[in-house]
């Protein structure tokens, strides 16, 4: 089951397979309660076909994380632009994962919105990335396509200019959708990533889930462990498909990423 977030004159409407949930009012309402409870509002609530547009799958007012480090090909290219490459491969390896804030729902762009890379960064990349979507309870329920664009100068400087290099206005990009499903169906999706400018393909790859070092649980676990999420969270776990040191994204480029059976495209605007 697909779970899609549209918007019509301001107002934002909650779809399950292209059928509005006439009573749901926002993500968070379905995840505050467990996976079966959500499951059996949405079938209740299940209404007329809606056409809205489609927008990002997330609450204004939720939150987005992301981990790093968290395929093999990750650390060596976080290991390539640092002066401290060292701590790379050590959290590689290490009992704890790094997870990091993103942002709130209301920075992230969904279908077809433009994304944005820093004015004061050099060099700048999108990240295609499984996303998981959790619940109050810490139960991952879904997944959706994410995009964490990063400033690679900014980070590469710096190992604590982090938020700088990931938190700011079009850095993140979800959708367009959340596939209802189990845990057991995210542990081999495919990812793949094209990038094109002025009509032509600049960078094309494709990774597997399956290539992560840390399960989806791993990762949830870390995240709520010490911090509730009383309306769920959506959790960005890595990439491994990472354009080489030449490459930076330009305004106009458009970033086109799937995971399993989604597609998320986005342009880079100023």
């Amino acid at each position: 089951m697909k779970l899609t977030c549209h918007e019509s004159n301001s107002i934002r409407i909650w779809a399950a397979d292209g059928k509005s949930l006439s009573r749901v009012r926002s993500l968070g309402e379905l995840l505050a309660v467990d996976h079966t409870a959500m499951h059996e509002q949405i079938e209740r609530e299940m209404a007329k076909p809606t056409e809205a547009p489609v927008v990002a799958p997330v609450d204004d007012g939720q939150e987005v994380w992301a981990a790093g480090v968290t395929y093999l090909r990750s650390r060596e290219a976080r290991m390539e632009e640092s002066d401290t490459a060292d701590i790379y491969d050590k959290v590689y390896d290490a009992e704890r994962a790094e997870v990091f804030f993103k942002g709130n729902g209301w920075r992230v762009r969904g279908p077809g919105q433009g994304i944005r890379v820093r004015r004061d960064s050099g060099w700048d990349v999108p990240e295609p990335e499984l996303a998981i979507v959790i619940n109050a309870h810490g139960q991952i329920v879904g997944y959706t396509v994410g995009n964490d664009v990063s400033s690679r100068s900014i980070e590469g400087e710096n190992p604590l200019y982090l938020p700088q290099a990931k938190v700011y206005d079009g850095s993140a990009a979800l959708g367009p959708a959340i596939e209802l499903c189990d845990v057991d169906a995210m542990r081999s999706l495919p990812i793949t990533m094209r990038i094109e400018r002025d009509g032509s393909t600049v960078f094309e790859g494709e990774t597997n889930t399956s290539e992560l070092k840390r399960t989806p649980e791993e990762l949830a676990e870390c995240l709520t462990r010490e911090m509730p999420f009383p309306q769920g969270v959506i959790l960005m776990t890595g990439t491994c498909l990472v354009p080489d040191e030449q490459f930076t994204l330009t305004q106009g480029d458009v970033v086109t990423i799937g995971v399993g059976s989604l597609e998320l495209s986005n342009p880079v605007v100023p």
